[in-house]
């Protein structure tokens, strides 16, 4: 039997509703399932004022229409960090007046880095304020211990409250705010810390300082188990950047990329290291990601992936292991598992490598993640490479996109790619031969290919093409 429960009108002029907790739906009766996302037992019991959504009463606003000619503009203030690769993904350096959302797996090194930000602002260029709601003010002076940091001009404040909050930044009026995290942060709302209406409240509330007063706010936002930043999507909206900081647990690397940015590319990425002192910029990334790479590897190539204007020379790695059940195994490590089945039947069904029994294991090492398909060259070599037991040339970059008939298709800005292959000392970069022209470079030889046989003659010393099993045309 189902039991609903009904819109219950409460003293001094108050109502429930229930909000989901994935999505951020309003319903006015509670039921088992959401109607927005479908998922179960995610609607949350929320008290509102009477008449008003989840955010509450609002002040009345001064403002009034401007005519377009009559509104004046000038150029956004940016405030540089102190972090080239911080500065690089935001555009420059923070705009005033912005809120700016980073997210990440717990342990990431979010509250290091932006510990480490506090320490850059500072210094004679003004007052920041740090803010943990997680976190007591002797924990927070440990870590700056830790991380070497003075801390003259950086205050600290463990409060959850966000009326203390608001307060607390009208009264220091600092240059920079970090609130870690807004999950934490409750307001005068009936909904508890990290509910939907909590902290999408919380957020316009800050969001409003922050456009008032010109000053940027930084704050931090827990993650779910898939990944994605906790809360409905609104949080995303309403801020003006959101950057996640990315990285394999194992691994001293961390990423920090742009999935929105309303002064600047998202598609510019920082390369961090995590180091005793905290997190240090990789003033070389193409070299840190290739530097353990020994000569002479079987199952190694080397690709050349662009993350927004920055090329990145990264090292992929493939294993062909016959497999001892029906169906192998298919198993993608930094790149999308579809596009490995590509590639392996274009191997199979094309090339004549006989890959239905094998089971196929790829992995782009340091942690990064490649989705471009400039990168289908390089994982092709590597995989012909494990099978036939023959390494690539390592002195070779592969670049070029595979299409379903075996042919190499031309990719953007080759010309950038060739240029920091040769930078760091590569002799040869085999690229598409549809997309050779134009591309000139003393340093390095470029040799083009039209489709995968002459790509592994040109790429692997030892491979013979007449050894390989070829596999006769179906009628």
């Amino acid at each position: 039997m189902t039991v609903a429960r009904w819109v219950i009108v409460l003293d001094k002029g108050r109502r429930v509703v229930y909000v989901c907790q994935q999505c951020g739906r309003e319903s006015l009766r509670w039921s088992g399932r959401c109607p927005g996302c479908d998922q179960w037992n995610t609607l949350a019991e929320t008290s509102v004022a009477a008449g008003l959504g989840p955010s509450g009463s609002r002040k009345p606003s001064q403002n009034r229409p401007l005519e377009l000619p009559s509104v004046s503009f000038d150029t956004p203030q940016r405030l540089p960090l102190g972090f080239k690769e911080l500065d690089r993904v935001l555009g420059g350096g923070l705009v005033a007046g912005s809120l700016v959302l980073i997210a990440g797996e717990p342990g990431i090194g979010k509250s290091t880095l932006l510990l480490q930000v506090c320490a850059g602002v500072t210094g004679g260029r003004g007052k920041a304020l740090y803010i943990s709601g997680e976190e007591s003010v002797q924990q927070l002076k440990l870590r700056a211990d830790r991380l070497g940091i003075a801390g003259k001009d950086l205050f600290l404040l463990a409060e959850t409250g966000l009326e203390n909050i608001l307060g607390s930044i009208q009264e220091l009026s600092p240059r920079l705010t970090i609130i870690d995290s807004i999950q934490t942060i409750s307001g005068d709302g009936a909904g508890a810390a990290g509910s939907i209406s909590q902290v999408r409240e919380c957020t316009l509330r800050l969001m409003e300082l922050a456009k008032g007063r010109g000053e940027p706010i930084i704050i931090t936002g827990h993650v779910t188990k898939d990944g994605a930043i906790a809360g409905p999507k609104t949080l995303e909206h309403m801020v003006d950047t959101v950057l996640y900081i990315e990285g394999e647990p194992f691994s001293s690397y961390r990423i920090v990329r742009g999935v929105k940015n309303r002064f600047g590319s998202t598609n510019e990425v920082g390369l961090f290291e995590m180091r005793s002192q905290g997190l240090v910029e990789v003033d070389n990334p193409s070299l840190a990601f290739i530097s353990q790479r020994s000569a002479e590897t079987v199952g190694s190539a080397i690709i050349c992936s662009l993350e927004g204007t920055r090329p990145l020379l990264v090292e992929v790695q493939a294993l062909t292991n016959p497999t001892p059940f029906g169906t192998p195994r298919r198993t993608a490590n930094g790149i999308d598992f579809n596009r490995l089945l590509l590639i392996a039947a274009v191997l199979s069904r094309r090339a004549g490598i006989p890959l239905a029994n094998q089971d196929i294991l790829v992995n782009v090492t340091g942690g990064l993640t490649v989705n471009e398909p400039a990168a289908d060259l390089g994982i092709a070599l590597a995989i012909a490479s494990s099978f036939r037991s023959s390494p690539v040339d390592p002195k070779l970059v592969a670049l070029g996109e595979i299409g379903l008939s075996g042919e190499l298709r031309s990719i953007p800005q080759l010309e950038r790619r060739v240029g920091e292959a040769a930078r760091l000392g590569f002799e040869r970069c085999l690229v598409p031969k549809a997309g050779l022209t134009g591309v000139k470079d003393k340093e390095i030889e470029v040799v083009g290919a039209a489709n995968l046989r002459e790509a592994f003659r040109h790429g692997i010393p030892r491979f013979q093409d007449s050894k390989i099993q070829r596999l006769e045309e179906e009628p």
